[in-house]
């Protein structure tokens, strides 16, 4: 089998339960996904590494919500690496993929060293839209130091009290011929809701924020730290590797915490962006603010950041100001006129 094979779990978040522990978890596998995400772009290979953790993180983490629209995850940061956006689209109907989009915004000039290296003094967040009519959320916890795997562990631990472990696993692998192919793989472990967590006082973790330690009892504790100890002896390529499917995995870590799997996620890449969408989001405009965003040539021009698609408008066609339809012609529900 060459790395370049598509494997029946490449793509897919697979959700499980520790019975014995009070757990549940997810085990990810981004590949084609992540192809899609950063052949869009010419990023460093930091940011690149960056933009692989934030679309696992975002997999395993969207996969764990009753999500009804869309997750999103940012991070916004003061360093080279000024925000890295990720979206988690839910399947629109049972059986269908879930779809994942991503992009960074980077000062290329300043991008040197370890990819953490590049990620200043800023915050990590998680935005959920349920949809319309349902009022948004968003939570929000400081970057660390570490990693964007522990600032999410960090969010999980303050603003839900639901301790949480991440261990991801990417990078490109060189098929034989020279082709790349990325291969990416996460676990996510997550402690039950308890029914009314309640912790006072400051944490023991970076800046007193909390940690698993100082939300669980001695008992769960004791069971957090067992599973824990399980899945850090994941190596590598059995979370990235062609040979060992997921459920063998947690067959191989967990046995003693009686594992139990559920239906598996497909996930893709995809995007929501359109004509139709850029056309509305300037639907705001006055007939001046367009002619402002009307290049040389007099077209207007809108780029996608996650996919990279590219639209040319008519300004005329443009705004609650249009003088013409996007078909052609004039438009005959202008402001002043009946229709």
């Amino acid at each position: 089998m060459t790395l370049g094979t598509k494997l029946a779990w490449d793509d897919t978040v697979l959700p499980f339960q520790l019975d014995r522990s009070d757990i549940r978890g997810r085990v990810a596998r981004l590949d084609g996904v992540l192809d899609g995400i950063l052949k869009q772009h010419d990023y460093p290979p930091q940011v690149e590494a960056l933009v692989a953790e934030m679309a696992l993180l975002t997999a395993l983490i969207g996969e764990t919500i009753k999500l009804r629209w869309k997750l999103s995850l940012q991070v916004q940061s003061k360093g080279p690496v000024r925000m890295i956006a990720t979206d988690f689209y839910a399947p629109e109907k049972e059986g269908e993929p879930a779809r994942i989009r991503a992009y960074a915004s980077f000062d290329r000039g300043r991008i040197s060293g370890a990819p953490m290296d590049n990620v200043g003094e800023g915050y990590f967040a998680i935005l959920m839209d349920q949809g319309q009519g349902m009022t948004p959320y968003q939570g929000i916890t400081p970057l660390t130091t570490d990693s964007l795997s522990r600032a999410a562990e960090t969010y999980f631990a303050q603003s839900e009290q639901l301790p949480t472990r991440f261990e991801l696993k990417f990078g490109r692998s060189t098929e034989r011929g020279g082709q790349e192919h990325w291969r990416a793989g996460g676990m996510m472990l997550q402690h039950m809701p308890k029914a009314s967590p309640h912790v006072s006082g400051g944490g023991s973790g970076e800046g007193g924020l909390l940690q698993a330690a100082d939300i669980l009892g001695d008992d769960e504790g004791e069971d957090w730290n067992r599973a824990n100890f399980h899945l850090d002896t994941v190596e590598e390529m059995e979370l990235i590797g062609p040979s060992l499917p997921p459920t063998d995995l947690l067959v191989r870590l967990f046995h003693e915490e009686t594992p139990r799997v559920f239906d598996t996620q497909p996930v893709r890449f995809g995007c929501t962006c359109s004509e139709e969408r850029v056309r509305q989001s300037l639907s705001i405009y006055s007939a001046k603010d367009i002619s402002k965003m009307t290049t040389d040539d007099g077209l207007v021009t809108a780029d996608c950041q996650f996919c990279g698609a590219h639209y040319v408008l008519d300004p005329a066609t443009l705004g609650f100001e249009a003088t013409e339809d996007p078909e052609g012609g004039a438009d005959d529900t202008r402001p002043g006129d009946d229709g």
